[in-house]
């Protein structure tokens, strides 16, 4: 794919980001204000109706149902640390994960990201394409290269579903088929399962080969998007300098492999593959939130 380097400014002019970064300092699109789903959101008949035999616990979701199941899961982020109130890194996070999701071959997913008031560094996706990172993170980011890293990281565990089969695997039951086709006919014990197990994913981490997997997918894409190939690994050997014992990288060391073997596994990979590419580092954030100030 040929490589494209706009500037976020033209970006916004050539309207890729859509209408919904308005809603975002203070709820997400399809949330009520306190992040609770009021209507399109994923409704569970019965504890009953989730048990199903082995054969439909591989069946694909649908993407209206994988949405669905982000939707929730989304909602049990924000009921723990809700958004920042601040309406330009807001914005600005937004405009900037939506570039870089219209690079990969699910463009037209729902798309939204937000910033969590957290002093912590973490990110997080959830199926359906939102995705989360806490201002802690964001924070230490030195350019608007490592950041994209950081999206495209998370973006690419959406594009491999890595959550919704995470669920499927983990629970032993069919997520989709017997509980998604009973929507509108919700039972709060059913509802409340799943959420459990959203909330047992998101403590424990994912498997580390969908780490490495998102790790790699995340360099591409943020090459694609014009940026420096490099901004990821650069996070990563921040993330080794830390102290592990650090209440602030506490969850991100417990749920991800370590960064060292991370970045291994990148520097095998990329070696002198992107060496040719002139990608962007972009402004210092400062500068850019500035601009969305405006």
């Amino acid at each position: 794919m040929r490589l494209m380097k706009r500037t976020l400014a033209a970006i916004l002019i050539a309207g890729t980001c859509g209408t919904a970064l308005a809603q975002l300092p203070f709820s997400l699109p399809g949330f009520g204000k306190g992040g609770g789903d009021k209507g399109g959101g994923l409704n569970l008949n019965s504890v009953g109706n989730i048990v199903s035999n082995v054969g439909k616990a591989t069946k694909e979701a649908t993407e209206p149902e994988e949405i669905g199941i982000g939707k929730e899961f989304a909602a049990t982020l924000l009921g723990a640390k809700p958004l920042a109130n601040d309406p330009a890194l807001q914005r600005y996070v937004n405009t900037l994960g939506r570039w870089l999701a219209s690079q990969t071959e699910r463009p037209d997913l729902p798309w939204t990201f937000g910033v969590l008031d957290d002093p912590g560094f973490n990110a997080f996706a959830t199926p359906g394409g939102y995705i989360f990172v806490t201002r802690g993170l964001v924070q230490r980011m030195h350019s608007e290269a490592e950041l994209a890293g950081v999206l495209a990281h998370e973006i690419g565990h959406v594009l491999k579903k890595h959550h919704l089969r995470a669920v499927q695997k983990n629970a032993g039951f069919a997520l989709v088929g017997d509980v998604l086709a009973a929507t509108g006919k919700g039972n709060a014990e059913a509802r409340n399962a799943l959420i459990n197990i959203g909330k047992k994913l998101y403590a424990s981490g994912l498997d580390k080969d969908d780490e490495f997997e998102a790790d790699r997918l995340g360099v591409v894409i943020a090459a694609r998007a014009g940026y420096d190939a490099f901004g990821l690994p650069s996070v990563l050997q921040m993330l080794q300098r830390q102290n592990s014992g650090d209440s602030d990288f506490t969850l991100m060391f417990k749920t991800h492999p370590s960064p060292g073997t991370r970045v291994e596994m990148l520097d095998r990979l990329m070696k002198d593959r992107f060496d040719s590419l002139k990608g962007i580092d972009g402004p210092a954030l400062s500068a850019r939130l500035n601009e969305f100030k405006k």
